[in-house]
């Protein structure tokens, strides 16, 4: 659809402002003015996670396919999964407001969006705790609800306080050597390493990053896995489902000749829980912390 096209149909669709304006620097480094919040499509499940804890779930009507906590979101149409999204998907629910990762594609789709006059926030993604902050300050300003934002960052510093005192309490001989598999079914697997979000969590959790030299996620190949020796590997819950779980992972090229592969070590949690950096990651990597250093074999972590 061309842009003319899709600013007639905003404009048409687009009810009149609601709501004091507000002003917020996102991703871009630039400053968004949002002039209403009455009508939110989320692009990204962890920046639906923070809209409902700030307490604007009921502004929210839609979201993308990662969208799936709290439950009550799934009763809210979807427009996609964030990486594969259609301008015209999105504007067909009339959203004032449309917030999503920084990194959400393809790119041409905010561009669109703003061609069409609605307003767009991008979230960062850093995978520090830092990150995670940000992440909920910048959701927090975009819908004026900074002081509960703010009370978000302080729950989350006293997860990571209660974390940190707990790994000071049972902390290990050596740190464990961890590798994070990104799996969706048997022809679409990769290794992570410095960059990925759930090594982020890793780390975060006291892991040390098996996958050294790789940035981001790489195709996995059995010689990655071998070089790696990761003594626990760390998966999405959804991911080992799709390889037929811990008997289709241990199949695998390469898993075999690890110790993690030998002592049959996996740790599988949920996907937003391990790969978001939101509200819960302290409560995260404290669950992922306990399941790699204090229970053996295949440990799956339920939020």
């Amino acid at each position: 659809m061309r842009p003319n096209a899709l600013w007639l149909l905003a404009m048409a669709l687009v009810p009149t402002a609601w709501g004091q304006p507000h002003r917020v620097v996102d991703a871009t480094g630039k400053e968004v003015v949002v002039s209403s919040t009455q009508r939110i499509v989320s692009l990204d499940g962890i920046t639906t996670e923070i809209l409902f804890a700030l307490g604007v779930g009921n502004q929210v009507v839609g979201r993308d396919d990662s969208s799936y906590y709290p439950p009550e979101v799934l009763r809210l149409p979807s427009v996609g999964y964030q990486f594969r999204l259609s301008a015209e998907g999105i504007l067909s629910l009339r959203p004032t407001l449309v917030i999503g990762r920084e990194d959400v594609r393809p790119p041409q789709v905010v561009e669109q969006l703003r061609a069409a006059g609605v307003t767009v926030v991008l979230v960062p993604t850093e995978p520090t705790v830092q990150g995670a902050e940000a992440k909920i300050r910048v959701v927090a300003q975009a819908v004026g609800r900074q002081a509960r934002g703010e009370e978000l960052v302080r729950s989350l510093e006293r997860d990571l306080l209660a974390l940190e005192a707990f790994k000071a309490q049972r902390a290990p001989k050596g740190r464990l050597r961890a590798l994070f598999l990104y799996m969706r079914g048997p022809q679409t697997l990769f290794v992570c390493g410095e960059g990925a979000t759930p090594v982020g969590m890793m780390v975060l959790a006291g892991l040390e990053n098996a996958a050294r030299g790789i940035r981001e996620c790489q195709p996995m190949t059995a010689e990655s896995v071998v070089a790696s020796q990761p003594d626990v590997l760390v998966t999405f819950k959804k991911g080992l489902d799709s390889i037929g779980g811990l008997p289709g992972l241990l199949r695998l090229p390469g898993i075999a000749q690890t110790p993690a592969g030998q002592k049959g070590k996996v740790v599988a949690m949920d996907d937003l829980y391990l790969g978001s950096f939101g509200p819960r990651a302290g409560k995260a990597a404290l669950d992922l912390f306990r399941a790699a250093y204090l229970q053996e074999g295949f440990v799956e972590v339920v939020p």
